[in-house]
C-alpha cells in the first residue's frame, strides 16, 4: 500500500525517514560451493539488475556480503542467494543508511569468506550460540573470559564492557595471538563476538578444534544485540564500526558519528575531525607521518574531484 497526500504527511518520522533511506543488508551462509566462479557472474546480475551496491565475497567455503540498495531490489539478491543449492537458511539483518553507503558493486572471488587461515569448518562443529538478550548475563560471569576477535581500530571507537583486545591488524592474527595467551585464560569459559558473527563462526570452530572445552559466541554479533538491546540495558560501549560508508553505528542501528579518513581508511571521531592535523580527503592525526607532500597532494586532487576543494597546503 502506497503512502500519499495528507496521510503520508501524518506518518512518524522515523516511518518516513525509513520509507526514504536505504535498505542495507548483511549476510554471510556457509555451504560448499563446487564452482565459485560460476555462480559469481549469476549472483552480480541479480544486483545489477536491482541497482544495488556493495560488497559480496564467494569462497568454496559459502558467500559473505553487505549491499545496500531499495528494499525491491535488496531482497531480489536475497532471493536469489536462497535459491542456491544449500542456502536456504541463510539468514539476514537489515539497517538504513540516509545516504547510498557503497560506491560500487564488487562481487569478488576469495579463498575465504573470512580469512583465518587455518583449516576449519563452521558446519561440522562451532561454539554454542547466545541469544543477544542473554549476553549481558553471560559477560557478567566471574568465570567467563570475554574476547572482541576484531581488528584494533574497530576494536577502538566501541566494544562490550570488560572485553580483552586483542589489539590485531586482521583476523588472521587471531591463532597466533589466542597461542600466546591461553594460558591466561585456562579454566574460563571463553566467549567471543564480533561485528556480524561470521568471524566468531570461525574462531569458535578453531578453539574447539584446540581443545578448548566451553566456547560460546554472540549470535548475529554486535549488530543483532544493537538492535534488539534497549540502549537502557546494554553493555555496549560506543558505537560499532562496520564497512560500509556510515562508518559506525550506534543503539538500534542508528548511523553514529564517525567518518572515515579518505588517506588512511580509519575511523575519525568528531573530536578528530577538530584536530589541527585533520585535513579532509587528505590526511587526519593518526596518519599524519604515513605519507609524503606527494601522497598528500594526490589525496587533495581525488578529494576535489569528488567533493570539491580542498586547502593546497601540503606537509604535516
Amino acid at each position: 500500500m502506497s503512502i500519499s497526500g495528507e496521510g503520508f504527511a501524518s506518518a512518524p518520522a522515523r516511518v518516513y525517514a525509513i520509507l526514504m533511506s536505504y535498505l542495507v543488508s548483511a549476510f554471510y551462509h556457509f555451504t560448499p560451493l563446487d564452482d565459485p566462479d560460476g555462480v559469481r557472474s549469476p549472483i552480480r546480475t541479480a544486483a545489477e539488475a536491482g541497482g544495488v551496491k556493495g560488497s559480496i565475497l564467494v569462497a568454496p567455503e559459502g558467500v559473505n556480503g553487505t549491499i545496500a540498495g531499495t528494499r525491491a531490489g535488496v531482497e531480489a539478491v536475497l532471493a536469489h542467494l536462497r535459491g542456491m543449492a544449500g542456502f536456504a537458511g541463510m539468514e539476514h539483518k537489515e539497517s538504513h543508511a540516509d545516504e547510498m553507503p557503497f560506491r560500487r558493486l564488487k562481487v569478488r572471488l576469495k579463498r575465504e569468506i573470512v580469512t583465518l587461515g587455518q583449516p576449519v569448518d563452521p558446519r561440522a562443529e562451532v561454539g554454542t550460540y547466545v541469544a543477544p538478550k542473554d549476553w549481558n548475563a553471560v559477560i557478567r560471569d566471574p568465570d567467563t573470559v570475554v574476547i572482541d576477535t576484531r581488528n584494533a581500530y574497530e576494536v577502538a571507537i566501541g566494544t562490550f564492557e570488560g572485553a580483552v583486545d586483542p589489539k590485531t591488524d586482521s583476523f588472521g592474527a587471531f591463532p597466533e595471538w589466542w597461542a600466546a595467551h591461553q594460558d591466561a585464560f585456562t579454566g574460563k569459559r571463553v566467549a567471543m563476538f564480533c561485528t556480524g558473527g561470521i568471524r566468531c563462526e570461525k574462531a569458535s570452530s578453531w578453539l574447539l578444534s584446540q581443545g578448548v572445552q566451553d566456547v560460546v559466541h554472540l549470535k548475529g554479533g554486535i549488530l543483532k544485540y544493537l538492535e534488539d538491546v534497549p540502549e537502557e540495558q546494554s553493555s555496549w560501549q560506543g558505537e560499532c564500526y562496520v564497512f560500509d560508508g556510515r562508518v559506525a553505528v550506534g543503539h538500534g542501528l542508528e548511523q553514529g558519528t564517525y567518518s572515515e579518513c579518505n588517506a588512511c581508511g580509519r575511523p575519525v571521531s568528531p573530536e578528530g575531525r577538530e584536530h589541527p592535523d585533520y585535513r579532509p580527503g587528505v590526511q587526519c592525526a593518526a596518519c599524519v607521518d604515513e605519507y609524503s607532500d606527494a601522497d598528500r597532494t594526490r589525496f587533495a586532487e581525488r578529494h576535489r574531484q569528488m567533493f570539491g576543494d580542498v586547502k593546497p597546503r601540503v606537509g604535516p
